[in-house]
């Protein structure tokens, strides 16, 4: 594979090429981790796209709504990226990897790229190298990258440390203000969106989306965010309503953070937090070692038939690891 090629196709906006680049830095294979480090660095480094992360029980309408909300801003001219995260299987490790499907108008759509991702073992709503791929979608030019996650529940906040504004889509009658005001990805959010607020659905999301809106009054206000935010929203994605309304709250909260420096701030703290997350992985990988699984396996078989406690287990093998 020729990285050089890569990246310059990468950097002309080519689909095949950013999908080529996605499978190589979502490869696990030591060698292509060496090629996809290569890689990152060669791609163009001050193109910014504006990253949007998306999350929501399943069965808010999360590819409904980025199908809907794609199409009106690639109809505005704007090119957007979708990387959605499918839930893998506990048991086969497999993953349906069907949003693309369920995108069908805007997988058409010359101005779109859409990636189903697994998202395997890593934890957090998100694959282990979204990141690195949010990274190749700006080097190709994308104005919008959408960043879906798998859609499993209240600890989905990963999400936000890799994304400039975190939308939350609830359903309606999806919880009263005590679920409001819960800790976790409530607190995260930037905009709490309601979807489904059409026909006889329209009346229990008007409900739902003023008990949230109740809710963020009474949460402590962040310093990135401007008067009036978080705030909360309805929208009907099949009906298309109230999608041009959640667009312009977007912009005005990224327009607020760049002017008043919250913007860079916040991508510096997060290029923080993944080198820090890059160590630990890194750490983790020593786990694999012959030398480590070894250890493991003898340690663990006396911790089986109680011959040793499980913490003071732990301690000698990281001492044997030589890490102190």
């Amino acid at each position: 594979m020729d990285i050089t090629d890569l990246a310059r196709g990468i950097a002309k906006g080519e689909r095949r090429a950013l999908a080529r680049g996605i499978t190589l830095v979502e490869s696990s294979r030591e060698d292509h981790r060496v090629l996809a480090a290569e890689l990152l660095a060669a791609i163009p480094q001050g193109r910014e796209a504006l990253r949007i992360g998306l999350s929501g029980t399943p069965g808010v309408g999360k590819s409904t709504f980025i199908e809907s909300f794609g199409m009106m801003l690639t109809g505005q001219g704007l090119r957007v990226a979708v990387l959605a995260v499918d839930p893998s299987s506990a048991r086969s490790g497999g993953s349906i990897l069907g949003d693309k499907t369920r995108m069908d108008r805007l997988a058409r759509d010359g101005n779109a790229f859409i990636r189903p991702s697994p998202s395997q073992t890593h934890l957090g709503g998100v694959a282990r190298r979204s990141r690195e791929a949010v990274a190749l979608c700006e080097a190709a030019g994308f104005d919008v990258v959408l960043i879906e996650t798998v859609g499993v529940g209240q600890s989905e906040t990963v999400v936000a440390q890799m994304s400039d504004v975190f939308l939350l889509l609830l359903a309606p009658g999806g919880g009263d203000e005590l679920q409001g005001v819960k800790r976790g990805i409530m607190e995260m959010a930037d905009l709490i969106v309601v979807n489904k607020a059409d026909g006889d659905l329209k009346p229990a999301a008007m409900r739902t989306r003023a008990d949230y809106a109740g809710a963020l009054r009474l949460m402590r206000k962040r310093p990135q965010d401007p008067e009036g935010y978080p705030c909360a929203t309805t929208v009907s994605a099949l009906e298309e309503n109230g999608l041009a309304e959640t667009w312009d709250a977007l912009c005005e909260l990224t327009q607020w953070r760049r002017e008043n420096g919250f913007w860079k701030q916040t991508r510096a703290d997060q290029a923080r937090y993944w080198f820090e997350d890059a160590v630990k992985n890194a750490l983790l990988a020593q786990l694999e070692t012959p030398h480590a699984r070894a250890a493991l396996a003898q340690l663990g078989k006396a911790v089986a038939r109680g011959d040793a406690e499980p913490s003071a287990a732990a301690r000698d093998f990281v001492q044997r690891l030589g890490i102190k």
